[in-house]
This record gives structure tokens, C-alpha cells and sequence, in this order.
């Protein structure tokens, strides 16, 4: 992950493409939503329980990848255990915390995000050229759900859910 930060920071120096660099290298399972800060130690208990059996696995990152001409991302590869997780949390969602399904909860797409938002079309071709350039495989184990929380316009790491308790 270290890498896909050390890209971010490269385009932001190369092209003063910075808006990426608001979060933390990450894979959403679960688009952003509100939620009461007084319950979110009951949220992190629910989440706590339905991952309890839950093993850790590996996800690849591989190659780099494009939304149109407005976001550049590094490439997760499909596994099957990553699809179950995002599965079950969006089961989780909306039968625990009442959310609806999003089109990005029914289009599932893993992806680390590098470039976006403050990425001009003009500049599109050069970014993703280097970005290319840049680009690396790895795999690594996950074995925990990552909540961010936005604070003073960055997302930052609030509260992790180990995997198994």
C-alpha cells in the first residue's frame, strides 16, 4: 500500500494532482454514509460480530485501470473472497444500519484509486502514461475492515475490525 501512496504523491509533484492524497491508499467495500457518532461503538461491536469467522486472504494488485477519462486506479484482481466480504457488508448494511443498495454496492469493482476529481481531461493522457510507468504487482494478506471517517476534509483511518474477533 505503501507504494500506491508513494504514486499519489508523485502525481501530486509531477502534475499538482493532489485530491487522491485525502485518503489513505484503500479498497471500498462500502461507499461513504452518515452515521451517528454516539453509535458508532455499536456499529464497530455489529461489525465486530458479523466478521468473527471471517479468515484473512491475499488481494493482488495488478496492472492500472480507468473510470472514463476521470479517475485512474491501480488494478485489484477479482477474487472470490474479496466479493464474498464486500457481499456480506452489504448485507450487513442494509439489514443492521437500514442503508439502501447504491449502483456501487451492485457493481461491485476493487480498485486503489491514484488519480481523480482535480485530474483535468487534458492532462489525462500524460497522468495515465506515467502512472503506467509507475505502475507495480503485489499481493498482500488483509486481515481487517478499515473504517474511515472524514475529518477536516481527509479521510482519515478511524477504526479497524480484525478479522475472526
Amino acid at each position: 500500500m505503501e507504494k500506491a501512496e508513494e504514486i499519489k504523491i508523485r502525481i501530486r509533484d509531477e502534475f499538482g494532482i493532489k485530491y487522491a492524497l485525502k485518503s489513505p491508499p484503500h479498497i471500498t467495500l462500502k461507499m461513504p454514509f452518515n452515521f451517528s457518532e454516539a453509535k458508532e461503538g455499536k456499529l464497530i461491536g455489529l461489525l465486530g460480530e458479523q466478521l468473527k469467522d471471517q479468515a484473512s486472504f491475499s488481494v493482488k494488485i495488478s496492472g492500472v485501470g480507468t473510470f472514463g477519462n476521470r479517475v485512474i486506479f491501480l488494478r485489484i484482481e477479482e477474487s472470490a473472497k474479496l466479493r464474498q466480504l464486500q457481499e456480506k457488508l452489504k448485507l450487513f448494511c442494509k439489514k443492521e444500519l437500514h442503508l439502501i443498495d447504491e449502483l456501487s454496492d451492485r457493481n461491485f469493482h476493487p480498485h486503489l484509486t491514484v488519480a481523480f476529481k482535480d485530474l483535468k481531461s487534458s492532462h489525462f493522457p500524460e497522468v495515465l502514461a506515467r502512472v503506467r510507468q509507475m505502475a507495480f504487482e503485489a499481493e498482500f494478506s488483509t486481515a481487517d475492515l478499515v473504517l474511515l471517517k472524514r475529518q477536516e476534509g481527509k479521510w482519515i483511518v478511524h477504526r479497524k475490525v480484525t478479522f475472526g474477533g
